[in-house]
């Protein structure tokens, strides 16, 4: 909590919450210090009082913390985060210092109820982004990220920098800019960039057919 109140600005400031509960961020994250959830519940507060971009990161895992929606939504009234990213645990794989199987990661629409549900709780909160390749969604603050309609959830960097050039006092808002229509929540894009080329692979997995090839045409 001390570094991150005296942290200079930064363009966005996350903090990962891991759980919702004491008992669960114990066994999830496994913490060195005896008053973790002290100094958790301190650095919540702390980043409360940042006037630049803040963001709680959660990582959803199956049979660990995503029926702990409603523990989430209390630690959220302690931070007040601008933004709530919200994704599903990446599997990389077994080993002998990780219990998580592919089973642990959660499907992209588990994702998408579990953001449904805490901005139920929260009703601050909008649903404003998604990027279904990373089982990540994205909750920003209705009141100050949305805008004439539309969400302004991205970042304008060179005028952040002029920002903390000039030495005056400025806040998330002030180099905030709109959110293309492809990485809002629900767009047919599903937070793909149309101007990238998407690439997809092929797998044949054992037991199962090859793809079938498209025939060529036979001549007469």
């Amino acid at each position: 909590p001390d570094a991150i109140e005296r942290l200079v600005p930064v363009t966005q400031l996350y903090v990962s919450v891991d759980a919702g509960t004491k008992e669960s961020l114990k066994a999830i994250d496994r913490p060195l210090f005896s008053d973790f959830w002290e100094r958790f519940l301190l650095c919540l507060q702390k980043l409360r009082d940042k006037r630049q971009r803040t963001v709680y990161r959660l990582t959803l895992v199956n049979d660990w913390n995503v029926a702990e929606v409603e523990q989430y939504a209390k630690l959220v009234d302690i931070g007040k985060p601008d933004f709530i990213e919200i994704k599903g645990v990446t599997y990389c794989g077994t080993n002998d210092a990780s219990s998580l199987t592919i089973k642990s990661v959660p499907y992209h629409n588990e994702v998408r109820a579990f953001g449904e549900k805490l901005c139920s709780l929260k009703e601050e909160y909008g649903l404003a982004c998604e990027h279904e390749h990373s089982l990540s969604i994205l909750l920003a603050r209705k009141d100050r990220f949305y805008k004439e309609g539309s969400w302004h959830t991205w970042i304008d960097y060179d005028k952040f920098q002029r920002l903390v050039k000039s030495g005056e006092r400025f806040g998330a808002e002030d180099y905030m800019v709109e959110t293309p229509s492809w990485a809002v929540w629900d767009a047919k894009e599903k937070g793909f960039d149309p101007a990238e080329t998407r690439f997809r692979k092929v797998r044949n997995h054992p037991g199962k057919s090859p793809p079938a090839q498209p025939k060529e045409p036979v001549s007469a």
